[in-house]
């Protein structure tokens, strides 16, 4: 059966979205290639340095720049991360100087808030309730 390896979420700069998604998010870098003016870059979570890798990808294509802008507009994120405690994340990301499109929110069994990532995207954290 398939299992995901790799995903992706388009960044308007890699080296900018590096640092975010390192210094901001916790998530450290796993592969970093040079492809010419892009590099094949990657992150994983901290505690997971065999999971799922989050390529950032350039969103270098026009359908991307225009799909992330719709995204945004519309306040739909692009991804969703799971963390423990979504209001002890935001705290603590707030404090960090990150930026919230929406605070944490009870949503049913999960507790969500959504995050600007700085690259052009929105993300979405999510615990239990």
């Amino acid at each position: 059966m398939p299992r995901i390896n790799v995903t992706s979420v388009l960044v308007d700069d890699q080296a900018k979205a590096l640092a975010f998604y390192t210094d901001m998010l916790g998530f450290v870098a796993k592969t970093d290639i040079p492809l010419g003016e892009h590099r094949w870059l990657t992150v994983v979570g901290a505690n997971e340095p065999d999971g799922v890798e989050l390529l950032l990808e350039p969103d270098v294509h026009p359908a991307a720049k225009a799909f992330k802008r719709a995204l945004v507009e519309d306040g739909i994120p692009l991804t969703s991360f799971a963390v423990d405690d979504v209001v002890a994340v935001h705290k603590d990301l707030v404090a960090r100087g990150v930026s919230f499109t929406q605070a944490p929110t009870a949503m049913g069994p999960v507790v969500t808030a959504v995050l600007d990532d700085t690259c052009g995207n929105l993300i979405q954290l999510t615990s239990p309730a």
